[in-house]
């Protein structure tokens, strides 16, 4: 995703120029990784970098018959004082095996939590399918393949207290060594603090997810072609995760399977705020994701649209301008996914047919929605 638009209230300065809607071809799509950073964009009045890393190598080790391992590695910045994180970028020391990560900040009042999990673990930090799997955590930022450092034009941030911890989830994929060691990884994040002011605005991040649903194309046949086979192979593959397909068939579609590529859920608002950027993020069978506001009414609007998603392009989309929403109003999120392409990508085709449902792995599937928001007084 994209050549960001400077905004009057919130601009992007990404170094990526190129279109979120690039379309990638069924016969080249495929996870190549992601080269190093290039240098850093300058810092502006009262910003300040911090660089974090990982504290020593660690070498993924998916579970048994998995390619996909998720690693959360609790990093200290050692704060005094009140900071805002303004922004980030992951930079992954091994690109060929880092499929995503995600920044969380821990409060302070569970920080001993952390540090326990971590501590409990051998090697560097400790597995963790879904999420970090701490309480008092937040979801402050995230980078896929394609993802630059994005900076706000505006006094806002995600806010961190003093002695809040920093856990670095790092996805790493497997998938075309068939799950064996491919060397370790000793990423790091470089973090954009400030002190705040009295008006910063503290930003939250708001995620909208929908079903995967995907059964075998017509001539492929299999095991795994059963849903709750399927279903049950994630689980092996994930452990430690809530039974996500179910959940989401409950939250979206009553609880019945409706297989199908195209997927769809309806969220509600729950509070006032208001969005300033958006994300989308499936894996290889992904071909379109849409966000919408309140659709078929008089007051719709589209907040992301990429008709055509490349996998090695999902950086951060900013609005033309910041959309207020009110409590009760509906956002949907609709993703399109090709079965078929199992059969034909380079990483994938060698695997058995199988119905696809939603799953932490890079074989397996997402359809998840993100946007970077702030509550409304």
């Amino acid at each position: 995703m994209a050549a960001l638009t400077l905004l009057p209230a919130l601009a992007a300065c990404s170094g990526n120029s190129e279109s979120a809607s690039t379309n990638t071809s069924p016969g080249t799509h495929q996870h190549s990784g992601t080269a190093a950073n290039a240098a850093a964009l300058p810092l502006r009045t009262g910003e300040r970098f911090q660089n974090l890393g990982m504290s020593r190598p660690y070498t993924p080790a998916p579970p048994a018959g998995g390619t996909d391992d998720y690693r959360c590695m609790v990093i200290d910045p050692k704060l005094t004082a009140p900071a805002y994180l303004t922004g980030s970028q992951f930079e992954p020391q091994n690109p060929a095996i880092a499929h995503h990560a995600i920044i969380f900040v821990v409060s302070p009042e569970h920080a001993a939590e952390a540090r326990a999990k971590d501590a409990a673990a051998p090697g560097e930090g400790y597995t963790c399918f879904g999420n970090d799997g701490l309480q008092g955590s937040a979801w402050v930022d995230v980078w896929t393949p394609g993802g630059k450092e994005t900076l706000l034009d505006r006094d806002a941030g995600y806010a961190m207290k003093p002695g809040s911890l920093i856990v670095l989830q790092v996805h790493y994929n497997l998938l075309a060594s068939g799950g064996k060691a491919v060397g370790s990884d000793q990423s790091s994040v470089r973090l954009r603090l400030t002190d705040g002011t009295a008006n910063t605005v503290p930003l939250t991040t708001t995620n909208v997810v929908a079903p995967i649903e995907l059964p075998c194309p017509a001539g492929e046949t299999g095991p795994l072609c059963d849903r709750d086979a399927a279903v049950a192979d994630v689980a092996k593959r994930s452990p430690g995760t809530p039974d996500q397909a179910g959940r989401l068939l409950k939250m979206c579609s009553g609880g019945k399977p409706q297989p199908g590529n195209t997927q769809s859920c309806d969220k509600r608002i729950p509070a006032p705020m208001t969005v300033y950027a958006t994300r989308g993020h499936m894996h290889l069978l992904g071909r379109s994701i849409k966000i919408e506001l309140n659709p078929g009414t008089a007051t719709a609007q589209t907040l992301l649209d990429v008709p055509s998603f490349d996998f090695d392009n999902q950086a951060l989309q900013i609005l033309d301008r910041p959309v207020h929403l009110k409590a009760g109003d509906k956002v949907r999120l609709t993703c399109t996914h090709d079965a078929s392409l199992r059969a034909r990508l380079p990483q994938l085709k060698t695997l058995p047919p199988r119905y696809v449902v939603w799953g932490e792995g890079t074989s397996d599937e997402m359809c998840l929605g993100i946007m970077t928001t702030s509550p409304d007084a």
